[in-house]
This record gives structure tokens, C-alpha cells and sequence, in this order.
């Protein structure tokens, strides 16, 4: 007396091959989750780190002048002040190594 196992091939129930699908696209939805994760931070740790930003604050002004615009170009940070004079400062010593009259003509 041998027993024959039970086919397998009856097609499933309409509820369990939907839920199987469901489990098949989640999985896929997963993994390219992680990896679209993994991929972001490998972009974002791999980068350069970010320059360290020097606040205007840090620079002398003349007295009665005020800043209208900053800039920071490479070691060099730019302050257009009222009175209509461009300063560049070194970035490290905080000294003015240029100015640029706007009002002479």
C-alpha cells in the first residue's frame, strides 16, 4: 500500500495568489530600498566635506558701516559695506587685503 502524494499543480484560491503577489512586489520594493539607501549614503559619505562657513561678524568694519552683502570665495571673504567700499579679507588672519572704492569716478 503505497500512498501517492496529492498533486500540487490545483491552481490557488484567488485571495492567496493575490496575497502571494502582494508578497512578491513588497520584497522587490525592499530590496530596491536598501538599495537606493546603501547607494545614498555611500554618495554622501564619500563626498568632501563641506566647507566651514566664516560669519561676517568675525570681520572689523569701520565704525558706522554697516554690511549690505558677504561673500566667500575660496580664503577670501567679501563685505560690500554703505559706505560703497568692497573689502576682501583673509579668511584666516581676518585682515583686510583689498578694498575697492565703488564712489571714486
Amino acid at each position: 500500500m503505497m500512498d501517492t502524494p496529492q498533486e500540487d499543480n490545483a491552481p490557488l484560491p484567488g485571495h492567496l495568489r493575490l496575497l502571494r503577489n502582494l508578497v512578491t512586489v513588497l520584497t522587490v520594493v525592499m530590496i530596491f530600498g536598501v538599495i537606493a539607501i546603501t547607494g545614498l549614503l555611500v554618495i554622501r559619505l564619500s563626498a568632501p566635506p563641506a566647507p566651514v562657513l566664516v560669519f561676517p561678524e568675525a570681520f572689523a568694519l569701520p565704525a558706522g558701516v554697516a554690511m549690505t552683502g558677504y561673500s566667500q570665495l575660496g580664503g577670501q571673504a567679501v563685505i560690500v559695506g554703505d559706505d560703497g567700499v568692497i573689502r576682501v579679507f583673509d579668511m584666516e588672519s581676518g585682515e583686510v587685503t583689498r578694498e575697492i572704492d565703488l564712489t571714486d569716478e
